[in-house]
């Protein structure tokens, strides 16, 4: 029946009399008129007639979702509350007066852009080469020519970068709306000299007559030294103000008022280190690494449910940098950033190394033995009596 309805209704408007500068009023007046998922608006529709008569106007569209409309003598007011995806569409307003009909249509864009920003690592190390990625939540339209993402310096766009790659995925819902997870990832050059203390995530939506942007701090941290090596670390819940999407109605979270978030502890072990990534969210989460120095898969791992564990050895020299897990569903991360306390290399030329010293100890040992042995003999023969002739 909708498509029918579809190819009736441009038949039916090719008999009405073009209303485009004519006597049918819209307001507001675009062609186009957006709305925020959640929100309200009104369409307004007016016409005059000449002479006593008044004009008969009337809002129409393609289904039942056309909105809650008001008419009366000369105006039909159009009215949209709590608008969802279901709600964007063309609405036609047909307007008459006797014998001659006029007709405006309206395109209705529904979007959502909650200011839910995160970024992956939550804060960048001077002087180093790093990937990052920043993650827009809850958002549509999700194409690139609607959303972009990008990295600021200051104001400015940073320079240098390498794109990396674009993700959409659709973020877990409770209603019917579809919404949208879209994340961009770029390789960092150096940050300079002197590094500048923070980046800035910014992700922009485009519609017509209308541009929103949100921003997210990434701080820069600056090693200064070395010596004596130590831990540093910079534990994220990504607990950062508003730039979560708060958790949906019967879905967990381990906070009153906040979304389900991951944590990351770490514990000393006997040469090295353990650390736990863990969400306290109820049933139906769990976490798992995502992101290590070095190889992940070079890493001891343990994966249950809502806790994964991963172990840091000393010995094994990895390097210094990033640990990130991730919280399924719901996509929030955490991470954490590690500078090994010791390190004992282990490479093949340590080894062949040690192996040749080791041999060179054991010639030399050997040699003192022989000559020990052969110089107790001489003694001996020279010590012996002299025999019968």
């Amino acid at each position: 029946m909708e498509r029918g309805l579809f190819l009736v209704l441009p038949l039916f408007l090719g008999f009405l009399q073009q209303g485009r500068g004519g006597p049918l009023e819209v307001e507001p007046r675009e062609r186009v008129v957006v709305v925020a998922v959640g929100g309200s608006m009104q369409l307004t529709c007016r016409m005059d007639c000449a002479g006593p008569r008044a004009a008969s106007v009337q809002w129409r569209g393609l289904d039942t979702s056309l909105g809650a409309v008001q008419s009366g003598a000369g105006s039909s007011v159009l009215s949209v509350r709590n608008a969802s995806l279901s709600t964007a569409g063309t609405r036609v307003c047909v307007g008459s007066c006797g014998n001659l009909t006029f007709q405006q249509t309206v395109k209705l864009l529904v979007f959502a852009f909650p200011d839910q920003l995160t970024v992956s690592p939550v804060a960048l190390v001077a002087g180093l080469d790093q990937e990052v990625a920043c993650t827009a939540h809850n958002v549509t339209p999700a194409d690139p020519d609607a959303l972009s993402l990008s990295l600021l310096l200051g104001d400015r766009e940073l320079e240098g970068v390498q794109a990396l790659g674009r993700d959409e995925e659709e973020e877990p819902q409770e209603g019917e709306d579809m919404l949208f997870r879209v994340t961009e990832r770029w390789l960092l050059p150096p940050l300079g000299t002197p590094a500048p203390s923070a980046l800035h995530c910014q992700a922009t939506m485009r519609l017509p007559g209308l541009q929103l942007s949100h921003r997210q701090p990434i701080p820069v941290l600056h090693l200064t030294s070395r010596e004596p090596p130590v831990m540093t670390s910079l534990e994220a819940t990504l607990d950062q103000g508003s730039t979560h999407s708060p958790p949906s109605p019967g879905k967990p979270g381990n906070s009153s008022t906040g979304p389900c978030l991951p944590e990351i502890h770490r514990s000393p072990v006997p040469g090295g280190l353990e650390l736990l990534c863990e969400a306290a969210c109820g049933p139906g989460v769990a976490v798992r690494w995502t992101q290590a120095p070095g190889d992940l898969e070079a890493y001891e791992r343990r994966e249950a449910g809502a806790q994964a564990w991963l172990s840091v050895l000393w010995a094994a020299c990895n390097p210094e940098g990033w640990f990130q897990c991730r919280l399924d569903p719901g996509g929030q991360m955490a991470s954490l950033y590690v500078v090994p306390e010791i390190c004992f290399p282990l490479t093949s030329e340590a080894l062949w190394t040690g192996s040749l010293v080791l041999g060179l100890l054991f010639l030399v040992f050997l040699t003192y033995r022989l000559w020990k042995c052969c110089w107790a003999r001489q003694l001996l023969g020279s010590s012996a009596p002299p025999g019968p002739n």
